[in-house]
């Protein structure tokens, strides 16, 4: 993300951008100097705020729209608004909002209910579009290992990880494999796999399989046929999501042209700029903002993304965020993201 230039700005500069931003954020419209001087509180004249407006225009904070003298905050002038509250931001988890978030997710009883919940909840919160990752099972230990066969060559893959979370997936095999047959293979596998985690799983025991293959029987050559189609890492490490609330970003201004709607909609569904984001903020250190251009991903210009990754048993195992316009009330949303990370990880540990 690109670092704001405010030590360019003085005191009074970086004070008229706050409230233009504020002021923009609130209600929508352009910002004109008589505004800016009368929600300042600054003594200035008006052709000196004018002066200063001009002055973060050229500097790219603020812009001019054809149809006003006012400016709106461009996307550096709300990265600059936002860097600020991120400094000074104060908790809000003892909120009517968040007592009932906690009663909400106590109730849910798996991890895909509550990150349902958890993604419905931001969205609700918020008026935007609330969106969470499943919680990565590859760090999770497999317990057990089972196979239904389906039509086509295909079977139904049902992995259980530490006693609890199961993930269910389809694999399309090279022959038909009746249900004796899965069922021997998948006693070989969960009695080799018991214990150990995906990767664990995909770097050793695969390759040690594969080494011996000639020593094998039929059994388990048939066994060693399967899990590797198990185990592909780009089917067992993708990252999935679950989005709520698209429909308010319908009301939102800056995203009320057709066009604009129907790409954002298709990058929803498509999910792959989006989830090389939220696989970013999964490394990252606290919340990230990515405001309009910052993405990197055009169909994205018009929205920012507000994220905070997720831990369980103190590992980071997910991400949540929330969409919306760039013209977004950062000040609330940003520390609902980061208490709702919080209260999402901690039901996640109680199970």
């Amino acid at each position: 993300m690109s670092d704001p230039t405010d030590d360019t700005l003085t005191e009074r500069e970086q004070l008229l951008l706050r409230v233009l931003v504020g002021s923009y954020i609130r209600d929508g419209q352009p910002v004109g100097s008589r505004s800016l001087s009368r929600e300042s509180g600054l003594a200035l004249s008006s052709a000196t705020i004018r002066n200063i407006v001009a002055d973060l225009e050229q500097l790219g904070f603020v812009s001019s729209p054809h149809t006003s003298a006012g400016r709106v905050p461009t996307d550096k002038g709300y990265r600059f608004f936002v860097d600020s509250l991120l400094k000074s931001r104060t908790p809000i988890a003892d909120e009517p909002a968040f007592v009932e978030l906690r009663r909400q997710l106590d109730g849910q009883h798996d991890s895909k209910a509550l990150v349902a919940a958890a993604s419905q909840l931001l969205s609700n919160v918020t008026h935007l579009a609330g969106v969470v990752t499943l919680p990565r099972t590859v760090q999770a230990s497999i317990t057990q290992i089972e196979f239904v066969p389906l039509s086509d060559h295909r079977a139904l893959v049902v992995l259980v990880f530490n006693d609890r979370e199961v993930q269910n997936r389809i694999i399309q095999l090279e022959r038909y494999y009746s249900a004796d047959e899965l069922r021997r293979a998948a006693n070989f596998l969960s009695e080799r796999c018991r214990g150990k985690t995906l990767a664990q799983v995909r770097a050793e025991i695969l390759r040690e399989m594969q080494e011996a293959r000639e020593h094998m029987n039929s059994m388990m050559k048939d066994a060693i046929s399967v899990a590797e189609h198990v185990f592909k890492p780009d089917e067992s490490s993708r990252m999935e999501y679950v989005i709520a609330g698209e429909t308010n970003l319908m009301g939102a201004g800056e995203l009320s042209s057709v066009d604009k709607l129907r790409r954002l909609f298709e990058a929803f569904n498509e999910k792959r700029d989006i989830l090389n984001l939220l696989d970013h903020s999964l490394r990252a250190d606290g919340v990230q903002i990515f405001i309009g251009q910052e993405s990197g991903y055009r169909i994205l210009d018009d929205v920012s993304m507000v994220t905070a990754p997720y831990s369980a048993d103190n590992e980071v195992v997910g991400v949540i965020g929330v969409i919306g316009p760039t013209r977004m009330a950062y000040e609330r949303v940003i520390p609902i993201v980061d208490v709702t990370a919080k209260i999402l990880g901690a039901a996640l540990a109680r199970r």
